[in-house]
């Protein structure tokens, strides 16, 4: 199966990212505060198979250091779409020049300790500032 990997400018709110990250379980985004913005900040990427989105990744950079966020879809989860989207913004930090990537889990999470399993797994580690997993680039 073909991926793609596919940046978003400027991305907006629209049903994709709706079924994808509106899919997540309650506490593990504030999927509302996406919904109230016309533009999405930061730089989103979605994954296509077979013309249809599976995922989402994002990332926004302050100082040298990249806020990521991997959203995959039910019906993808458990076929390392994950870890393609991971390894694609790990990717895009390099490129740019920076220094860690790093994701938050939220603590109302319903899911967080499977998540962040999933990222040390994957070479994060935790920061010391609850719940915040870093890796270098």
């Amino acid at each position: 199966m073909t991926r793609r990997w596919i940046h978003e400018s400027p991305a907006r709110w629209d049903a994709d990212k709706e079924a994808v990250l509106g899919a997540a379980p309650p506490g593990a985004l504030d999927v509302e505060a996406f919904r109230r913005s016309s533009i999405l900040p930061g730089d989103w990427w979605r994954v296509e198979e077979e013309g249809r989105t599976v995922a989402y990744g994002f990332m926004d950079a302050v100082w040298g250091d990249a806020e990521i966020l991997v959203a995959v879809g039910p019906e993808a989860q458990g076929r390392g779409v994950g870890g393609f989207v991971l390894d694609r913004l790990e990717e895009e930090a390099r490129a740019r020049g920076l220094r860690y990537l790093y994701n938050v889990v939220r603590p109302s999470h319903p899911k967080g300790a499977e998540v962040t399993r999933w990222l040390t797994s994957r070479g994060f580690k935790d920061s010391d500032q609850g719940g915040v997993l870093r890796r270098r680039t």
